[in-house]
């Protein structure tokens, strides 16, 4: 009795560069991947305390890069990052809760988080620039 098995054709499963990841999954990422900015932002706020704590000449360097146009690049992706953690995170909590995890709310919620980053951080900068 030989019985002939064949091969079930199946699709391959999708890859990043063919499927396109949803908005959620992307925040998703990109929550991840600023918290590992915000872990390497934590180094340069430990160095300007340091600084800040070994004297003027040693506070004068840390803030002559900060305030120069790469240092203010960093600050400022820094603080989207922080921001964006944070609104993000927010939104985990209530997740945690069992709060907007229906598909079209949890979209809603995707742009929220974008544009309550994008405000706090457009706030802070602002502030920061009308106050020096």
């Amino acid at each position: 009795m030989s019985e002939t098995i064949k091969k079930v054709q199946r699709p391959l499963s999708p890859h990043l560069q063919v499927y396109k990841l949803p908005l959620t999954a992307r925040l998703s990422i990109s929550h991840r991947a600023a918290g590992v900015a915000l872990s390497a932002g934590t180094v340069l706020v430990a160095a300007f305390l340091i600084a800040a704590a070994a004297g003027e000449e040693s506070y004068n360097f840390v803030m002559g890069i900060a305030s120069s146009v790469p240092g203010q690049i960093i600050l400022f992706l820094w603080s989207a990052a922080l921001y964006y953690h944070m609104c993000n995170g927010i939104r985990h909590m209530f997740w945690d809760t069992g709060k907007f995890l229906e598909k079209d709310v949890a979209m809603r919620t995707n742009y929220i988080v974008i544009m309550f980053a994008f405000i706090l951080t457009a706030a802070t900068w602002a502030c920061a620039y009308l106050t020096s």
